[in-house]
């Protein structure tokens, strides 16, 4: 492999190791299929990045849903090619509708429920202390609440490629002074 090339497969798998959004073989697949100018074979993969083809094969299908990797037919050729997208904006549009936005209403969902649950089980009037505590829970929901759902808002304008003023989230969660 190119030195060029290895260095950006690498890198990108390395950090993939923690991002969590791709594993570290999918982005040195993606890496791979990015620096080369032609479309690469599961074969030409597998052997590129010393893996099994079939460790490839399930790694690439999750690129191609994901619109970070397309099959490209090569003249001559029965085999499936590879290419990376280019369009990096919609391949983001993907992740983030996916990964990112699913994860935001997974909160969403949990604040809801246990607001709930906080409504249910409000503690008697004369009970000044569990008032207070159910009070101070109540606020903090509102605050999570409110905060991952001005994240989802911002997701959805990524999304449709509309603009989201950060400090909206500012006004939900104000930032401490250092």
């Amino acid at each position: 492999m190119e030195r060029v090339t290895e260095t950006l497969v690498d890198g990108l798998g390395a950090a993939a190791a923690s991002s969590g959004i791709l594993t570290q073989p999918q982005a040195r697949i993606f890496a791979l299929l990015y620096a080369e100018a032609a479309p690469l074979s599961l074969d030409e993969i597998a052997a590129r990045l010393q893996q099994s083809k079939s460790n490839i094969s399930i790694n690439i299908r999750v690129l191609v849903e994901w619109h970070l990797v397309r099959r490209k037919p090569v003249a001559g050729s029965r085999k499936d090619h590879y290419e990376a997208a280019t369009d990096f904006f919609r391949a983001f549009q993907e992740i983030f509708e996916r990964r990112f936005r699913w994860t935001v209403r997974q909160v969403v969902a949990a604040v809801d429920d246990a607001a709930s649950v906080a409504e249910e089980s409000r503690p008697p009037a004369r009970d000044r202390a569990a008032r207070a505590r159910e009070a101070e829970i109540h606020d903090r929901l509102q605050r999570l609440g409110a905060f991952f759902r001005l994240l989802d808002a911002g997701i959805g304008a990524f999304i449709r490629g509309e603009p989201f003023p950060a400090e909206q989230l500012q006004n939900v969660v104000p930032l401490r002074k250092r």
